[in-house]
Parts: C-alpha cells; structure tokens; sequence
C-alpha cells in the first residue's frame, strides 16, 4: 500500500464542528475548507494567482472531463495537472462516478464500470475503477477519490442498497488499483453511498472502514433531496465516521448548507455554485443574494457589499456590473467570479474563527438571521 502524506490535525472543537489541518506534500489546507471547482482544470475566469491572492488552499479537478479533453496523456506529458495549469498547492480529482451517472440514456452501468458515449465526441468509452484510477495517478493529484455510483433520488431502498453494494466493491477495486500504482505522496477518500437510508449509510461506511482510506466523503447528495432529508442523513451519519479522518461532503454547495454541514463536523466542501451564480450575475453577501438583472441595480452607485474587501467591491459598483452583464462581457463574469469566491471562502475563514473562539453557535445565528431578514437568499 503507498504512505500517503496525509496528516490531519483537529487544531479546535465548538461542539461537533472542527477547526483543523490537513496537512499534504504540496501544502497544508485549513478546514472546515471550501475548494473552489476547476473542472477541466481552470476555474472558470480566474488565473491560478488570482485563486491564491483570494486564499484557495486547494482546487478540484474533474477526471471525467479531463479524460475526455485533453486526455490524461497529455496532461502527463507536461509532468501532471499541476505543471500543466500553473498550480502548486493540492488539487482533489473527482473519480468521475457522479458525470457519468449524470448521462442517464447515454450510459449503461455493470458490474466492469460505467460505458457511455462521449458527450464530446460520440465514442463509447468504459469508465472503471482502474481507468478513474489510472486516469487519477496521470492526473497527479494529491487527493483522489475512488470510482462509485451515485444512487439516483428519488430510489428505493432496494435501488439505494444495488447502488451502494456496487460502490463498495468498486471501492475496493479502486483502492487495489490506487495501490498498485506509484502514488507515493497521495491520497485515497473513500465515498459513503446509500440514498436516504441511515442504515445503509451506515453500512456502506462500515464496509470503507474495512477497506481503508485516508479521508472518507459523503457522495449522493443534492441530487435532488429535501433540506431535511439531507438534514437527517448528516446527523445519522457524520457522528459514526471516525474523528482522526478529514470528512467531505461532496457537491454543496449554498452558504446555509455549508453552515449546517459544518455545525455536523463536516471539515471539506466543493461545489460549482460561486462560479455558475456569478457568470449568471447572482452574488452573494452577508445580507442575501443580489440578483443583478433586476432593473433596481440600474443606476446603483454602492459596491455589491459595502464591508467587502475584494477587488470588485473595492473598485465597481453594482451598476457598472449590471452593465456588463447586460452586454455579455466577459469581463463581468470574471468579477463577479471574484467577489462570489472571495465570499465563500471569506465565509470559511470567519467560521474557523468562530470555532477556535467558542462561538460558531453565536456566529451561525447572526448570519442565519441576516441571510433571512434580506429575502433575496437563493435556496
């Protein structure tokens, strides 16, 4: 089995919630952390010193839309994905599970993996636990995730145990696969399925314990699932996940969510709402969200938040970037890209403190009455 050169370190508690680090070969990331999403290896509209000079300690990539454009040869060629988009602090891959699950009639799911027809080109492709593997270690990421379905919703539990059997046993070919690989200075999570059922939550964590990974997620959620069903699988499950190991919960997403998560003892977040909601001209603030297609931000003269520190705020009112939304320039996504990121892990920065102080229990009701008080949250 490779040594992964994973330490995680819980620096703080208030309550079940965590401040910690996880420390990596490429640098240490402060948690409860949000990793910004680069899919095809860019994060959409920023550089990789935009992304530091916001304070991202870590990003994501996708191995199912990079093994499709460029391909994991050439991302090797240039020694990995970090050479080959400028980045030098981690990055996690996604395994894939989640898009290829995402395809519905154009993929067909066995016990060997996932083939489906490239949505790029049309060419049949298998996705297994070894080629998300592979792909991965050509990928060079620090942190990798194994290969696993993610169980549709609504499903039975008949569907959701199928589902989440088969995730264990690709769980364990991907650990196999990881292994024998030379991954020396990588890491493994494994991915908790199981729908809506606690108990097969609860199993399908039992059976990753078995197997052995550095960090475990929880996968298969918003996917469509109500507040408090979410709610009811993070108190059921959170609590039986070991404390020593990072916890991450895979694809949310809103800052209420994050919030909720956190006050559960969840340590990591990604999601692409930051950086789809700014291209559509949704930014987030302490007191809702401005929509700024609304003809109210016409002629407003005032930065997104007055309290702001970011580049936008500090430079461009809400009118100007209305303007450049209604053009369709470019340059407007990439400031609202700005502020939505600086935001969200602003917003991370602000919970590690109320943690390490005692009082994430004050800040969440501020914030929480804030957002409410507003009206303009988007939920």
């Amino acid at each position: 089995m490779n040594e992964p050169e994973l330490e995680f370190e819980i620096t703080a508690q208030d309550g079940v919630a965590r401040r910690g680090q996880l420390h990596l070969r490429r640098g240490s990331i402060a948690t409860p952390a949000f990793m910004p999403v680069g899919t095809y290896g860019a994060v959409k509209t920023l550089t990789p010193e935009d992304l530091q000079s916001l304070g991202a300690d870590i990003i994501l990539g996708n191995t199912f839309h990079l093994l499709l454009r460029p391909g994991p040869e050439i991302i090797q060629a240039h020694g990995g994905l970090h050479e080959f988009i400028h980045w030098d602090r981690p990055i996690l891959t996604d395994s894939g599970g989640f898009q290829v699950w995402s395809l519905t009639s154009r993929r067909k799911i066995s016990e060997l993996g996932v083939e489906f027809q490239a949505p790029t080109d049309g060419r049949r492709i298998m996705l297994s636990p070894e080629v998300s593997m592979e792909t991965q270690h050509a990928l060079a990421s620090d942190i990798q995730m194994v290969f696993d379905e993610c169980t549709g919703y609504p499903a039975t539990e008949a569907e959701a145990r199928k589902s989440m059997e088969l995730s264990l046993r690709w769980g364990a070919r991907s650990r196999e696969r990881f292994d024998q690989l030379d991954n020396s200075g990588r890491t493994l999570f494994g991915i908790v399925q199981g729908g809506m059922y606690p108990g097969l939550r609860q199993e399908s964590l039992e059976g990753l314990l078995k197997i052995g990974f550095a960090g475990l997620a929880l996968g298969g959620l918003s996917v469509g699932e109500t507040h408090a069903e979410r709610i009811e699988v993070l108190d059921r499950t959170v609590q039986l996940m070991p404390a020593a190991t990072p916890r991450y919960l895979m694809g949310v997403g809103l800052p209420l969510d994050i919030l909720d998560a956190v006050e559960r003892g969840i340590d990591m977040f990604d999601c692409v709402i930051p950086t789809r909601h700014a291209r559509n001209a949704y930014l987030f603030t302490d007191d809702g969200t401005v929509k700024l297609r609304n003809a109210r931000y016409r002629d407003d003269t005032s930065p997104i938040q007055a309290d702001c520190s970011c580049y936008t705020c500090q430079n461009y009112s809400r009118s100007y970037l209305r303007h450049l939304d209604s053009i369709g320039e470019m340059l407007g996504s990439r400031l609202n890209t700005i502020h939505n990121l600086h935001f969200y892990l602003r917003l991370m920065e602000r919970i590690r403190a109320a943690i390490g102080q005692g009082e994430l229990a004050a800040f969440s009701k501020d914030f929480r009455a804030r957002q409410a008080q507003s009206g303009r949250t988007v939920q």
